[in-house]
């Protein structure tokens, strides 16, 4: 029953979307003057408390190369304008339903040359598993997409020596910097549907009225010696809440911005309005 969601409950999705797209504004307005990863925690856990019942899990901040440690929640380092800050956040309604967003800011309001690289690398293969998003393909479809986008822009980068054979069975080099795979469902809990059979889940077909997240990422970490010096420390993730429909997706987050040029642009328009 959790698995195709009804108009109701894409309703309280779409509700608590918009809500947390003005929890990410609320930290870029502050990015300019904070000092912690704690405070952009707790600037986003105030937009959660006050139009919603809670954030929907642990508000992930990770600036620098804490993007490149999954689940980080200590949220205790110091923010760096040269860095990038990863923010995976949600707010829970109060019918319990949660978003699952995730952007990536550079604190600076600019991308260096290297982290648009990265970053639109990811926003790339995030495009391919969106495309990849519809009914009767495999819930396991835009992961693959994804994944042939990355290995293919890691080998440009000189990090794989070839992406197909990266992206054999018996290789799949480069998970050793994406992590993890693309998707999961969302609902009335983050990681909603976990319990469900795997064969109409993570084997399934994917059908209207479900929906998942699209959350690709890299992260090379700050002492991998099989990454060119320049990149390491760099860790990207983009996520968006898609809607499964009768003839493709919706993405239900599609009015947060994505790419590395709308990005700035949208931290350049929240700081001049505040």
């Amino acid at each position: 029953m959790r698995l195709i969601k009804d108009e109701l409950e894409i309703a309280e999705l779409e509700g608590v979307v918009r809500s947390t797209k003005r929890g990410f504004e609320d930290v870029i307005r502050t990015l300019k003057k904070a000092k912690t990863e704690r405070e952009v925690e707790g600037i986003f856990n105030l937009r959660a408390r006050v139009e919603g019942n809670d954030v929907g899990y642990g508000t992930i901040a990770a600036s620098g190369a804490n993007a490149c440690i999954l689940h980080w929640t200590r949220n205790d380092a110091p923010l760096r304008r040269r860095d990038l800050l990863l923010l995976d956040a949600g707010i829970e309604g109060n019918q319990l339903y949660t978003a699952d967003i995730t952007r990536t800011l550079p604190i600076s309001g600019k991308f260096s040359k290297e982290q648009r690289e990265v970053y639109d690398l990811v926003c790339a293969a995030q495009a391919a598993a969106l495309a990849a998003v519809k009914p009767g393909n495999d819930f396991m479809e835009p992961n693959r997409a994804a994944q042939r986008v990355l290995a293919e822009g890691l080998a440009k980068m000189g990090i794989l020596a070839d992406a197909e054979h990266a992206l054999s069975p018996d290789q799949q080099l480069q998970k050793r910097y994406t992590l993890h795979n693309t998707s999961h469902m969302l609902g009335i809990d983050v990681h909603d549907c976990a319990k469900a059979r795997q064969e109409v889940y993570r084997y399934g077909k994917l059908k209207p009225g479900m929906v998942l997240t699209v959350e690709p990422g890299l992260y090379f970490q700050p002492d991998d010696l099989t990454v060119p010096e320049r990149y390491r420390g760099i860790g990207v993730r983009i996520e968006d809440d898609v809607l499964v429909t009768t003839t493709g997706m919706k993405n239900l987050s599609r009015s947060i911005p994505r790419t590395s040029a709308d990005v700035e642009r949208w931290m350049a328009k929240v700081w001049a309005t505040s």
